[in-house]
């Protein structure tokens, strides 16, 4: 019998494709149930500032993860397709994160100097 044509999930020969338990994709969606409703839950409690923001931000940041890593089959992927998916977003928020702390310090340096 040849192995070569072996799939990683099913161990059959000749199939082809991976195919994953249904239990994972039902887990993801409660954990992303869970996710919004704690996210839903920031303005329900009227949280305000920085946490409001940071705490939204963190929960949309896991949510989106877990869409792209289970739902769009990224967590098995090769790990070059995945940087070449990922390193590229990844890269322009570095560069969005270096330029919002350069305007700072520039709105900082103008709001010194000229009033």
């Amino acid at each position: 019998m040849d192995h070569t044509d072996l799939s990683p999930a099913s161990g059959t020969p000749g199939s082809h494709g991976q195919t994953h338990p249904i239990g994972i994709y039902l887990k993801i969606w409660g954990l992303l149930f869970v996710l919004s409703t704690m996210s839903y839950l920031v303005d329900y409690f009227h949280v305000q500032g920085m946490l409001r923001w940071t705490l939204i931000i963190v929960f949309m940041i896991a949510k989106a993860g877990l869409i792209v890593s289970v739902f769009m089959h990224m967590m098995w992927e090769r790990l070059a397709l995945v940087y070449a998916i990922l390193m590229p977003p990844l890269a322009l928020l570095v560069l969005m994160v270096l330029m919002a702390a350069e305007a700072h310090h520039t709105f900082g340096m103008r709001t010194l100097f000229f009033h």
